[in-house]
């Protein structure tokens, strides 16, 4: 009798070659999301109590800074029948003049021509026709004086020496560095108070700055009409104080007054369980 071979069909060999096919071919499942780090850092950090809100403010800071310089105007005028005399004449009497500004001390840097003028000098009278009887001739220069306390005796010694034309005296300083420092830190000061005034009348609080910037403000150092006054023998000269103004644009936080949350940070949720591996051959056929 032949021994008992089992008998392969079709069916059971297809069986066999798809099982491990089937069990590679099964589709992943899908990735765990990414933790939401920033959402769950924020939920649990206790340091915003409501909604994020913005508010922006101007703030405005001056101080005072002493003046150590003068700017003046000054010059010669004259007139001639001609205008070759009215111009000798001026040059003669300017150069007296500046003469005079470096036996002051007066440095050259300091002086500078910022007006030289020859205009004809015509006789308007009623019913009759124009007519011309000399001309007129002009030499103007800045002058800068950086020692205020002398200006006035400055000023009368120009005189005597020939200027006949002063117009125009500004003071400055240097150097405003300290002055300006000073005005930005109490613009900035302005305008965190006005930022907390406006969040506590809202019912909000005060968060961080966000923003800060410096608007350009247009003049320059304004004189202050007040004590500190430069007096001289001779021509009195007022030298006063100089205001600095600075303004500043500040963008702060702003979110809803409460307590903060006293709960404890809920732990991340676990990532979803990983694919179960591949069947063995064995069991794909028992299936």
């Amino acid at each position: 009798m032949a021994p008992f071979r089992p008998l392969l069909t079709a069916a059971t060999l297809i069986a066999i070659g798809t099982g491990p096919l089937l069990a590679q071919t099964a589709p992943d499942a899908p990735p765990p999301p990414p933790p939401q780090i920033g959402q769950h850092a924020m939920k649990h950090s206790g340091k915003h109590h409501g909604p994020m809100a913005k508010l922006t403010v101007t703030g405005e800071g001056q101080s005072a800074a002493q003046p150590d310089m003068a700017t003046i105007s000054l010059g010669v005028s004259s007139r001639a029948a001609t205008a070759a005399e009215a111009m000798a004449q001026t040059a003669e009497q300017q150069g007296k003049v500046i003469e005079a500004l470096k036996a002051e001390g007066i440095e050259a840097r300091d002086i500078q021509t910022s007006g030289l003028n020859l205009s004809p000098v015509i006789d308007y009278q009623d019913g009759q026709a124009p007519k011309l009887t000399g001309y007129a001739a002009q030499n103007m220069v800045t002058l800068r004086v950086r020692d205020i306390a002398a200006l006035g005796g400055v000023l009368d010694k120009l005189v005597a020496s020939g200027a006949n034309e002063i117009s125009g005296i500004s003071f400055s300083r240097e150097d405003m560095t300290e002055a300006l420092d000073q005005a930005r830190a109490d613009a900035i000061a302005d305008a965190r108070h006005r930022a907390e005034v406006m969040a506590e009348a809202a019912g909000m609080k005060l968060g961080p700055l966000i923003s800060l910037s410096e608007a350009q403000a247009g003049g320059g150092p304004r004189p202050m009409m007040m004590a500190a006054a430069a007096k001289q023998a001779d021509t009195p000269v007022e030298a006063g104080e100089l205001a600095v103004t600075a303004h500043v644009t500040a963008v702060f936080a702003m979110h809803e007054d409460g307590p903060a949350p006293d709960a404890a940070p809920a732990p991340d949720a676990p990532a979803p369980d990983a694919p179960a591996p591949d069947a063995p051959e064995g069991e794909a056929l028992a299936n």
